[in-house]
C-alpha cells in the first residue's frame, strides 16, 4: 500500500518493471536453458494416494523423470506417509513433499496436475472418477475396479471432465512379450489356436475371495491409522491390523477382487492383446476345479480360439515361471 492507495500484485510489477526503463531479468533455469533443465510450466505435478510397496515401485519411476514433480501424499497410515516423504525429500535434497491423511485436501491442491493411485482395490475406481472430478490426470493401478458396472463408470467420468487416465499394465513394454506377440502377428507361429493366461496360485488367491471377518482387535488412533477412511467404500468391519499390511486385505472379498481378475489384468490382458480381441470377450466359460485346488477356465472367442485361464499350478508345469502367457499356434 502506497499512502492509502492499493497496489495489485499486476500493478506493482508493472511498476517495477518500468523503473527506469529497466529490463525484467529472468534466471534461465526459469525458462528451462540451463543444461537439463525443464521449464517449471512443462514440469508435471504429481502427488501419490496410497502409495505401499507396489506404489513405491510406480513412483521410483516418476521420480527419476526431470519433467515431473512429486509434491504431497496422501495415506490412511501415518507411518506410510512419513515413509514416502522421506523417500521423495531425499531425492530432492529438500523437504518439501507435504503430508495429507484425507485425499480431499490433497486433491484441492491446484497446483497438482496428476496424483497415482496405488490404494487397495476397492479404493481404485472412486478415487480415479473422484481425482477426474478435481482436474486431475490419473496414473492407477490395476486391477483398475473391482467390477464390470465399477470399469463402466470409469470411461464417461474421465471423458466428461476432460481429463487422461491410465491403467498400469506395464508387461505390454516388456521386450520378451512383445516379442512373441509380434511373432504371432507376422504369422511365424501360423494359425493362432489357443491363448494361456496364467491368473495367480488358488493358495494364495483363489478365484473367490474369502468372505468372512478377522477377529476384532482395539481400533489405533485416527492420527496413526484413520480405519473408517481404510474401509472407505467397502462395507464397515471391525479393525485387524492384517488387514492393514502390504496385501493383507488380498483375498477379502470387500478389499480384492480376487485371482482371476488381480493376476488376468496382467496375463489375460495379454491374450487379448495377442489374439486382437480387445474389443471384446469369449462367448463361451467352461469352469474347472474349485476354490481349493488349482484350477481352470476354458473360454472360447467366436472366431474359435481358445483363451484358457489356468492356475499357477497348471502353468508352471510349463516351466514358465509365475505371471506368465503363452501362444500356441498351428506350427
Amino acid at each position: 500500500m502506497c499512502g492509502k492507495r492499493k497496489i495489485s500484485r499486476r500493478g506493482f510489477a508493472k511498476t517495477v518493471t518500468g523503473l527506469a526503463g529497466a529490463p525484467l531479468l529472468v534466471p534461465s533455469s526459469v525458462l528451462g536453458q540451463r543444461a537439463g533443465a525443464v521449464a517449471p510450466s512443462d514440469r508435471i505435478v504429481m502427488g501419490g494416494i496410497g502409495i505401499g510397496v507396489r506404489g513405491q515401485t510406480d513412483l521410483r519411476a516418476f521420480l527419476s523423470y526431470r519433467d515431473v514433480r512429486f509434491a504431497a501424499v496422501c495415506d490412511v497410515r501415518n507411518e506410510r506417509r512419513e515413509a514416502i516423504k522421506s523417500m521423495v525429500d531425499e531425492r530432492y535434497k529438500n523437504h518439501d513433499c507435504a503430508m495429507y491423511s484425507d485425499q480431499y485436501e490433497l486433491l484441492a491442491r491446484e497446483d497438482i496436475d496428476a496424483v497415482l493411485i496405488a490404494t487397495g482395490d476397492r479404493w481404485h475406481a472412486p478415487l480415479a472418477i473422484i481425482a477426474a472430478q478435481h482436474g486431475k490426470d490419473v496414473y492407477c493401478e490395476k486391477p483398475l475396479s473391482m467390477s464390470i458396472e465399477e470399469s463402466r463408470a470409469i470411461a464417461p467420468a474421465f471423458r466428461r471432465y476432460g481429463r487422461i487416465l491410465q491403467a498400469g499394465c506395464q508387461r505390454r513394454n516388456g521386450g520378451n512379450f512383445n516379442l512373441a506377440v509380434e511373432l504371432l502377428h507376422t504369422g511365424k507361429l501360423g494359425k493362432l489356436r489357443a491363448v494361456y493366461a496364467n491368473v495367480g496360485p488358488w493358495q494364495s488367491w483363489p478365484p473367490l475371495p474369502n468372505r468372512g471377518w478377522l477377529p476384532a482387535e482395539p481400533e489405533p488412533p485416527k492420527p496413526v491409522i484413520d480405519w473408517d477412511r481404510w474401509l472407505g467404500p467397502a462395507l464397515w468391519r471391525p479393525y485387524n491390523s492384517r488387514y492393514a499390511r502390504d496385501w493383507g486385505w488380498v483375498n477379502v472379498a470387500d478389499f480384492h477382487c480376487g485371482g482371476i481378475l488381480e493376476w488376468g489384468s496382467h496375463t489375460v490382458d495379454l491374450c487379448h492383446w495377442a489374439a486382437q480381441q480387445e474389443t471384446t470377450q469369449p462367448v463361451e466359460y467352461v469352469p474347472e476345479g474349485d476354490n481349493y485346488r488349482p484350477y481352470a477356465v476354458h473360454c472360447t472367442f467366436a472366431n474359435g480360439v481358445k483363451l484358457e485361464m489356468v492356475d499357477e499350478g497348471r502353468q508352471g508345469r510349463l516351466g514358465l515361471g509365475a505371471k506368465t502367457v503363452r501362444f500356441l499356434g498351428d506350427e
